[in-house]
C-alpha cells in the first residue's frame, strides 16, 4: 500500500510585535483569566497579571501547576515576541518550571518574563511569578525557536515526479 503524504508541519503565525495589540488579541492565557500588561512591559521584558479563581485550583485547594506554567510561558514567550523582526515567528521548544510556593484563591499573581539572549534562531528567557507581597512563587527558564521570514511558511511537499502533493490531491 502506498504511503500517503503527511500534512505539512504546522508553524505559528506571525505575532504582532506591538504589545498593546498583542494584549488585545487574547490566547489561552486570556481564556484562563490572565492578561499581558503593556504598561509594565518593554522590549525584551513582559509582565502578565491575573487573579486566582476557583477554576485555577487543583484538588488540594491551591493553584494548579499548569496555571503557573501557562502564565510564565506566556510572559517569557511574549518577551521573545517583543524582539522579533518583521516576518519572524517563534514557538516554545523547552520550558522548565520550579514551583516554590503555593497560591490560593483570590491571590493576585504577576509573572515577568525576560529574554536573556536572542540569537538568530534560538532565544533564551527566564521568568518569575510573584504574589502581591512580592514573594516569588515560581521561577522558570525556557528556549524559543525563531523562524526567519523565509522559513515562516513551510515548504510545499513535492510528490514523486516533482509535482506538489497538494495539487495531486494526495
Amino acid at each position: 500500500m502506498p504511503r500517503r503524504a503527511s500534512p505539512p508541519e504546522p508553524r505559528p503565525i506571525g505575532p504582532p510585535s506591538n504589545l498593546r495589540l498583542a494584549a488585545r488579541l487574547g490566547g489561552f492565557h486570556h481564556e484562563i483569566g490572565f492578561r499581558l500588561d503593556p504598561e509594565a512591559s518593554r522590549r525584551g521584558l513582559v509582565t502578565v497579571t491575573g487573579k486566582v479563581e476557583r477554576r485555577h485550583l487543583n484538588i488540594n485547594g491551591v493553584v494548579h501547576g499548569g496555571v503557573y506554567a501557562t502564565i510564565l510561558d506566556t510572559a517569557m514567550g511574549a518577551s521573545v515576541v517583543s524582539l522579533l523582526a518583521e516576518g519572524e515567528t517563534t514557538a516554545t521548544t523547552s520550558l522548565y518550571v520550579e514551583f516554590l510556593r503555593a497560591a490560593r484563591e483570590g491571590a493576585l499573581l504577576t509573572a515577568q518574563g525576560e529574554v536573556l539572549r536572542r540569537g538568530r534562531h534560538i532565544a533564551f528567557a527566564e521568568g518569575n511569578l510573584y504574589d502581591v507581597d512580592g514573594r516569588r512563587l515560581s521561577q522558570a527558564r525556557g528556549t524559543w525557536y525563531i523562524w526567519s521570514p523565509e522559513e515562516a511558511t513551510p515548504p510545499r511537499r513535492r510528490g514523486p515526479g516533482g509535482g506538489s502533493a497538494e495539487r495531486r490531491g494526495a
